[in-house]
C-alpha cells in the first residue's frame, strides 16, 4: 500500500507536517444510545446507567489519548457523530470525526485503518472501554511498530484493546468470532498467516462485564 511523508490537511488545529503526519491516533466508539451500549452489563446496570457508563469510559479514553503527542487523532463514530458526548469527546483531543464503514467490527476496522495507512506510516486504534489505556501505552505501540508489522495490545477476556499497524490487509480480521475470548489468537494466527511480524504489549482490563465494573471504579475513582 502506498504511503507517503507529505504533509496532510489537519484538524481544527490546523495543518501537520513532520513526524505527526505520519502518525494517525484512531478512536473507535459508539453513539450513545441506552439499551444499544454496553448491553453485556446488563442487568448488572440498567440501560440508562449502561449507557452513562459509556459516555464516562468514552470521554476518559478521549482525555487520556489527547496527551499522545506528535500526532493527529481521528474519533470513528458508529451512528450518529453529532451527539454532545461524542463532540465533547472530540473536542478533547481536537479530533476529526469520522463515520465507521462496514458490516461488522472487523470490515469497520479495516477500513478506518486502510484509510489512515494512504497517508500515514503509523496508525494505532483503540476502542474506548479500556481505562488502562493511557498515552504511555500508545507510545509503546508507536514504537513497537519501528520492527512489527502490528501490535496488539491484548484483553484480558482474551480479545485487545488496540491494534498498531504499519500495514493493513482484509484477512486480518475476517472470520474472527468478535466479542469472544477467542479474538486475540484468531488475529495473531491471521499476522502469521500473512507472515508478517507482530508484537504484544502488556495485557490490559477492559469494561465489558459486570466483573469489570471494580476495575472502573478504582480507576474513575469512584466518579
Amino acid at each position: 500500500m502506498p504511503m507517503t511523508e507529505a504533509g496532510r490537511k489537519g484538524n481544527a488545529g490546523g495543518a501537520v507536517e513532520g513526524p505527526a503526519a505520519r502518525r494517525r491516533l484512531l478512536q473507535f466508539a459508539r453513539e450513545p444510545v441506552p439499551g444499544q451500549v454496553k448491553t453485556r452489563l446488563q442487568p448488572a446496570l440498567e440501560a440508562a446507567g449502561a449507557c452513562e457508563l459509556h459516555i464516562a469510559l468514552l470521554t476518559h479514553t478521549a482525555r487520556q489519548l489527547a496527551a499522545v503527542p506528535r500526532c493527529e487523532r481521528e474519533l470513528w463514530v458508529a451512528g450518529d457523530p453529532g451527539h454532545p458526548a461524542l463532540r465533547h469527546a472530540a473536542s478533547l483531543g481536537r479530533a476529526r470525526v469520522r463515520r465507521q464503514r462496514g458490516t461488522d467490527l472487523g470490515e469497520r476496522m479495516h477500513h478506518a485503518l486502510d484509510m489512515a495507512l494512504a497517508d500515514a506510516q503509523r496508525v494505532v486504534l483503540v476502542g474506548s472501554d479500556c481505562p488502562g489505556l493511557d498515552a504511555a501505552y500508545v507510545e509503546a505501540a508507536f514504537a513497537a511498530l519501528a520492527a512489527a508489522d502490528v501490535v496488539l495490545g491484548p484483553a484480558l477476556d482474551g480479545g485487545y484493546v488496540l491494534i498498531g499497524v504499519r500495514r493493513v490487509d482484509a484477512r486480518l480480521f475476517r472470520e474472527v468470532d468478535w466479542g469472544t475470548g477467542a479474538v486475540l489468537a484468531q488475529t495473531l494466527a491471521r499476522v502469521d498467516a500473512l507472515g508478517w511480524r507482530a508484537a504484544l504489549l502488556e495485557p490490559r482490563r477492559d469494561i465489558d462485564r459486570p466483573e469489570d465494573l471494580a476495575a472502573w471504579e478504582e480507576a474513575s475513582g469512584g466518579c
